[in-house]
C-alpha cells in the first residue's frame, strides 16, 4: 500500500512539473511574441511617418527648436502638476479623508456611536437641483470597497452608479467609512453596523420595497454577509466585481491572467500581514494593498500614467489631479481585521463555509457582474461560489434562488466601478430591470445587453435573460476542470504552519520593540505616501514651480500630436510601454511556475489519491438531494404549490428570454393578484422552484397528482378562473403556443373536470 502512494506521488509530481514547465515555456513564447510585435509596429509607424514627411536641414532645425520649447514648457507644466497633486495630498489627509463623493450627501448614521463602534457611517445622497427622487420607490444601499483606498468611488461622477440610481427616482444611500478603525473593532462588527443602517433605511421608506445591495469588489463580499446575516432587511444583491471564490482564477498558455491570484502563497501566506499590521502598532496600512495593486502594472504605475499627464498635459492636469485624490488616500484597518480577510477569506477560502454566513439563506435575487479583462478578481472568482454553495442547478431552484450573472467583455477591474460608459450601459440597465429580475423563475441567467441607435440617434438597448445550467457553466469557466485550486489546498496547510510559528517565535518581538510614533513615522515615510508629500510646497525647492506654470500657461507654444518630433517621442514612449509590458508577462508567468511548482507537489504529497486528476463520473441530475427530495412531495402541497406546477407545465420556452416576456409575467402577477396565493415573494420563489423541478423530472406524475394538491372545489374554481383570465388575456393570446402546451392543458383541464378552453394557451 505504501508502495502504491509512493508512485502515485511521484507520478502526479511528474505530471505537475510537464504541465508547468510547458506553459511556461508557451506564456514565455508568447510573451517574447508580443514585445517583438509591439516594437516592430512601432518603428513602422515612426518610419511610415518620417518618410510621408521629409524635412530638410533647416526644417530640422526649426522643428527641433520648436520641440525643445514645448517640451520644456510641457515639462513645467507636468511637475506643478504633480506638486499640486502632494498639495492636494496634503489638505486631504488635513481634512480627514472625506469621502470623494461627486454629489451633496448628509450623515443618516455614525456608527462610531453604536455600543461596538465601527468607523462606518451612513450617507444618505442628495439629488441635484432639478432631479427628483420618489420616496416610495426601491432604495439603493452601496457599499464601497476598504481595500486601501477611501469611500466614494461608486459616486465618483454624475455617470456612477449613484448617478444613475438617481435619475432613476430612487433614493441612494451609501455606506462610507472613515480613515482610522475604532478600537478592537473586527468585521463582524462592520457587518452588524450595516445590518444597523439597511434597518434604518426600511423605516426611512416603509411604502417602498427592501433596499438594494450595491457591492464593490470587497465591498460585494460585504454585501453578501450583510444579506446572509439580514435576509429579511434586504432586497436584491448586487456584486460588483467582488471576488468570493478565492482559489479560483485561470491558467492557460495565456499571458498576463490573474497574478494576485499566486501572491499569497509566493509571500508564505498571511503572516507577512501580520507582521506588516504589529510594525503599525497594531494597524494595517492600506497603502500596502494599493501597492500591491500598482505592481501589477508596471508599465502603468511607473510609465504610461505620467506619459499621458506629460503628452497632453494641457487638458489632463484636471482629471489626473481628480482620479490621484481618490487613489492618494491611504486608510486603516486594525490588525484584527486584515488578518480575518487573509486568513479566512484569500488564503482560507472559507467565507461559503462559514455557519455565521449561510449564503444559502440569502432570499432576493443575486446578480453577479464581472469582467473577462479583470485580473484582480477575474471572473472565476465572482462566479465559482455558486457552485460551491449550491453544487448543481436544481439546488439553486429547490432553495428558490435567483442568480443572473453579467459579464463585460474587456474592462479592467477598475473600470467596472468609475467607467461612465460601464454606468451609462451596465449599471443602468441593472437599475431598469431590478424588478423584472424579481419576477424570473428560480434558476440561473445570463445577462445579455445589445446596443443599438435609438429613433433619436442615442444609443438604446435591449436586454434578454438566457436560462443556464450550473454543470455547463463551470467547466466552459474553468479550463482545468478546478483542478488547478487544488494546490491552494498546500498553500493553507503551510500558511497555517507560518503563521503559528510567527504568532510563536517573532509577534512579541516585534510588538516589544514597536511604539506609536515609530509606526506613525513608518506610514509618513510609506512610498506612495513619501512621493506625494514630498514633492508638495512643503518641499523648498518647489517654490518656482507654481510661478513658472503660470509664466508657461501664459507664453504657451504647444505643437500637435503629428509634429515630427512628437511622434518620435510617441515612438520612444510605446517602446518604453512594451518593454515594461514585457518584463510584466515575463515576471507573471514565472512567479505563476513557481507557485504551481511548488504547491503542485505540496498538494501531490499530501494528497497522492486526488492528485492523480482522474476525471468525475457523469451524474444523473434525478439522484441531487434537492431532486430527491422535491420528488418525493409530488403528492403534497396546496392551490400554491398547484399553481406553481402548472404555471410551468405550460410555460412558453423561450431562449434567450426577452425582457418584454418577462415584464409580461411581472403584470400579469400584478393584475391577478387577487386570484394568486398570499405568501411572501422567497417563499413564492421557493414553491416555484420546487414545483419546477417536479414538472421537470416527473411530468406525468406532476399533472396526475394535481387533483391531490386540489382537494377543494373551491382551490379548483380558483385555478381554472386564473387560467381562464390570464388565457383571455390580449396580450397573451399574441404569444404562439406549441402543440405540446395545448395538449398538456386540455389534460391538465380534464383531469380537473372543466371543459375544453375558449382561448388558445400560451
Amino acid at each position: 500500500m505504501e508502495h502504491t502512494s509512493t508512485i502515485a506521488v511521484v507520478g502526479a509530481g511528474t505530471a505537475v512539473h510537464s504541465r508547468v514547465a510547458q506553459v511556461l515555456q508557451n506564456r514565455t513564447k508568447l510573451a517574447l511574441q508580443h514585445l517583438q510585435e509591439r516594437v516592430q509596429a512601432a518603428c513602422e509607424r515612426q518610419a511610415d511617418g518620417a518618410a510621408a514627411g521629409p524635412l530638410l536641414p533647416w526644417q530640422a532645425w526649426a522643428s527641433g527648436a520648436q520641440y525643445a520649447v514645448d517640451f520644456a514648457q510641457r515639462s513645467v507644466l507636468f511637475w506643478d502638476a504633480l506638486r499640486q497633486r502632494g498639495n492636494n495630498f496634503i489638505e486631504h489627509e488635513r481634512q480627514g479623508l472625506p469621502p470623494v463623493l461627486h454629489f451633496e450627501h448628509e450623515t443618516v448614521m455614525d456608527g462610531r456611536g453604536f455600543e461596538r463602534p465601527v468607523n462606518y457611517a451612513l450617507l444618505h445622497i442628495l439629488p441635484p437641483a432639478g432631479m427628483q427622487v420618489d420616496a416610495k420607490r426601491r432604495p439603493y444601499v452601496i457599499i464601497d470597497p476598504r481595500g486601501g483606498h477611501g469611500p466614494g468611488i461608486g459616486g465618483f461622477k454624475d455617470d456612477s452608479q449613484v448617478g444613475v440610481a438617481l435619475r432613476e427616482g430612487h433614493p441612494v444611500y451609501f455606506v462610507v467609512f472613515f480613515r482610522d478603525p475604532q478600537p478592537g473593532q473586527t468585521l463582524l462588527d462592520v457587518c452588524n453596523a450595516e445590518r444597523e443602517f439597511v434597518r434604518r433605511v426600511r423605516e426611512l421608506h416603509p411604502d417602498a420595497p427592501k433596499p438594494a445591495i450595491v457591492g464593490n469588489c470587497q465591498g460585494g463580499w460585504s454585501a453578501m454577509m450583510l444579506a446572509a446575516s439580514s435576509p429579511d432587511d434586504t432586497g436584491p444583491v448586487v456584486v460588483v466585481g467582488a471576488p468570493m471564490s478565492y482559489w479560483a482564477g485561470a491558467w492557460s498558455d495565456d499571458i498576463g491572467d490573474n497574478p494576485m491570484r499566486y501572491a499569497g502563497g509566493l509571500l508564505g501566506g498571511t503572516w507577512l500581514s501580520s507582521l506588516t499590521s504589529d510594525l503599525g502598532n497594531g494597524k494595517f496600512d492600506g497603502a500596502w494593498l494599493v501597492q500591491n495593486f500598482e505592481n501589477l502594472n508596471p508599465a502603468n504605475t511607473f510609465w504610461n500614467k505620467y506619459l499621458q499627464l506629460f503628452a497632453n498635459v494641457d487638458t489632463e492636469a484636471a482629471r489626473f489631479l481628480e482620479f490621484e485624490r481618490w487613489w492618494g488616500g491611504y486608510f486603516l484597518l486594525n490588525g484584527e481585521e486584515i488578518e480575518w480577510i487573509t486568513q479566512t477569506l484569500f488564503v482560507g477560502n472559507r467565507l461559503w463555509k462559514d455557519s455565521r454566513f449561510d449564503l444559502r439563506a440569502i432570499k432576493s435575487p443575486i446578480v453577479l457582474f464581472a469582467s473577462l479583462g479583470d485580473n484582480i478578481t477575474p471572473p472565476q472568482q465572482a462566479f465559482n461560489w455558486v457552485a460551491d454553495v449550491y453544487g448543481s442547478t436544481e439546488e439553486v431552484k429547490a432553495t428558490g434562488q435567483v442568480i443572473v450573472g453579467l459579464m463585460h467583455e474587456d474592462i479592467g477591474h477598475l473600470g467596472i466601478f468609475v467607467s461612465g460608459k460601464v454606468a451609462k450601459k451596465e449599471h443602468a440597465q441593472i437599475v431598469s430591470v431590478l424588478k423584472s429580475i424579481e419576477a424570473l423563475p428560480p434558476g440561473l441567467y445570463g445577462m445579455e445587453i445589445s446596443e443599438q441607435a435609438g429613433a433619436d440617434g442615442k444609443p438604446s438597448h435591449d436586454v434578454r435573460f438566457l436560462e443556464l445550467r450550473l454543470e455547463d457553466i463551470v467547466p466552459k469557466l474553468n479550463r482545468f476542470q478546478r483542478e488547478d485550486e487544488k494546490p491552494f489546498e498546500a498553500l493553507q496547510v503551510v500558511s497555517e504552519f507560518n503563521q503559528r510559528a510567527y504568532e510563536l517565535f517573532a509577534r512579541p518581538v516585534v510588538k516589544a520593540l514597536v511604539s506609536e510614533p515609530a509606526a506613525a513615522l513608518s506610514r509618513a515615510f510609506h512610498p506612495l505616501r513619501f512621493q506625494r508629500w514630498a514633492l508638495s510646497d512643503l518641499n523648498p525647492w518647489t517654490w518656482w514651480l507654481a510661478p513658472a506654470a503660470q509664466a508657461v500657461k501664459a507664453q504657451r507654444q504647444s505643437l500637435t500630436p503629428e509634429h515630427p518630433a512628437r511622434r518620435l517621442e510617441a515612438t520612444v514612449s510605446e517602446l518604453a510601454g512594451a518593454g515594461l509590458d514585457g518584463y510584466r508577462a515575463l515576471r507573471d508567468a514565472a512567479s505563476e511556475a513557481a507557485f504551481f511548482q511548488l504547491y503542485g507537489n505540496l498538494f501531490a504529497y499530501l494528497h497522492p489519491d486526488d492528485a492523480c486528476g482522474e476525471e468525475a463520473p457523469a451524474v444523473d441530475p434525478r439522484g441531487f438531494p434537492a431532486v430527491k427530495q422535491a420528488l418525493a412531495a409530488v403528492g403534497s402541497g396546496g392551490y400554491a404549490e398547484a399553481l406553481a406546477r402548472v404555471a410551468f407545465l405550460l410555460g412558453h420556452d423561450d431562449a434567450p428570454l426577452p425582457l418584454s416576456r418577462v415584464e409580461l409575467a411581472h403584470d400579469l402577477l400584478e393584475e391577478y393578484r387577487e386570484l394568486l396565493p398570499a405568501l411572501p415573494r422567497d417563499e413564492a420563489r421557493r414553491i416555484g422552484g420546487e414545483q419546477e423541478i417536479i414538472a421537470r423530472y416527473a411530468p406525468d406524475q406532476a399533472i396526475e397528482t394535481l387533483p391531490a394538491l386540489l382537494a377543494r372545489k373551491k382551490d379548483r374554481e380558483r385555478l381554472l378562473t386564473l387560467l381562464d383570465r390570464v388565457l383571455a388575456d390580449r396580450r397573451v393570446q399574441r404569444i404562439r403556443p406549441s402543440a405540446q402546451q395545448v395538449a398538456t392543458l386540455a389534460r391538465i383541464r380534464a383531469l380537473l373536470g372543466a371543459p375544453a378552453p375558449r382561448h388558445i394557451p400560451a
